[in-house]
Order: structure tokens, then C-alpha cells, then sequence
């Protein structure tokens, strides 16, 4: 048996991914921290620890504060800060990942 494995399917990424451009494009990018936890909800979900499937228990109203955050920072070290913030979310993320 494989310690990892993912069984997410094209059929149902392609209606995740439309959901995730709809909320942040209707939005003009104001829920973007909704539609990532959308995507990272049917990841965890499709993940497989060892038999154990990955659950994401994060919300996007909790993100948003972050991403808020996060912009302002960036705008203020003009960008430089945005070297952080991928590390600071990926850690946010696994931080919210448990098993189900």
C-alpha cells in the first residue's frame, strides 16, 4: 500500500476550478480567500495519508483577514514582503489540514 494517495478526478476539479474563478472573478477578487479554501477543501478531501483521508477545516473568513494583512504589507515594502507570503499561507494551510 501507498503512504499517499490522491483520488480527485478532472470531472470534479473542473467544477471546483469554475466555482473558485466565478467567486473571485464576480468579486473582482475580494473572495479570493473563499475560493482557495474551496480548492483546498477538494484537495485535503482527495488526499489519502496511509489509508486516512485529509480533512481542511479553514475558512475563507479567517483567511481574509490574513490576505488583507498580507496585501497591506506588501503594498508598504513595495513587494517585498510578498516573499513572505507563500510560506505564511502554506503554513496556514497545513496548520488547518487534519485527518477526517
Amino acid at each position: 500500500m501507498k503512504n499517499f494517495q490522491f483520488d480527485g478526478k478532472a470531472r470534479q476539479y473542473f467544477f471546483v476550478g469554475i466555482a473558485a474563478f466565478l467567486i473571485t472573478g464576480i468579486t473582482f477578487g475580494i473572495a479570493l480567500p473563499w475560493a482557495v479554501t474551496l480548492v483546498q477543501q477538494w484537495k485535503a478531501s482527495h488526499t489519502l495519508v496511509e489509508g486516512r483521508r485529509l480533512k481542511f477545516y479553514g475558512s475563507g473568513g479567517e483567511l481574509f483577514g490574513k490576505y488583507i494583512v498580507w496585501w497591506i504589507l506588501t503594498i508598504i515594502t513595495l513587494g517585498i514582503y510578498s516573499i513572505a507570503v507563500y510560506p505564511r499561507f502554506t503554513k496556514w494551510t497545513i496548520e488547518r489540514t487534519d485527518f477526517a
